[in-house]
């Protein structure tokens, strides 16, 4: 298996290395996405190298979507190609998973229209006018998609992460 991270600098950075970390106690192999290659630097100074761009990624190499938060999303939704992968993920109905502010990324590509999700308050809104049904829980799953509001909530993302790779019930 293998999953894809599609971020950019100041993205939040437990959002990105969470989830980086858990799939690879899973085995399963992640690769990072961004603008350009080279390093990603976070909010708090964190940095991780970008393996590939966007324009680099084929997304049926990938099994796993992730979407981390912070300011990093209001970058990567003005990428047509990163919206793309993200249009890839939901047509093919693999699994995706989306934290905080990432979901900005789902709006902007427009496959979250009557879906159920959770998401960090200050883009709760958007969310609700982009069709989305909103919870406001630690973690929302939805068929292949799974949400959570913040770094707080992370471990209830990670134990719905995990139990859908171990069960994939609904995706492909």
């Amino acid at each position: 298996m293998k999953a894809l991270i599609l971020s950019a600098d100041n993205f939040e950075d437990q959002e990105l290395f969470y989830p980086f970390n858990r799939l690879k106690e899973e085995g399963i192999i992640v690769k990072v996405a961004s603008m350009k290659q080279g390093t990603i630097t976070g909010e708090h100074g964190y940095s991780i190298n970008a393996d590939m761009t966007f324009n680099e990624v084929d997304p049926k190499d990938f099994d796993i979507l992730i979407l981390p938060g912070g300011k990093a999303p209001e970058k990567v939704r003005l990428e047509e190609k990163a919206l793309e992968i993200a249009r890839h993920f939901f047509r093919e109905n693999k699994l995706v998973g989306v934290i905080c502010h990432g979901g900005q990324t789902l709006i902007s590509a427009g496959v979250i229209e009557g879906r159920k999700a959770t998401c960090y308050i200050g883009i709760r809104d958007d969310m609700k006018c982009a069709g989305v049904l909103y919870e406001d829980k630690e973690v929302v799953v939805d068929g292949n998609l799974i949400t959570s509001r913040h770094p707080r909530d992370l471990y209830a993302f990670g134990r719905e992460l995990v139990k859908k790779i171990r069960n994939p019930v609904g995706i492909r």
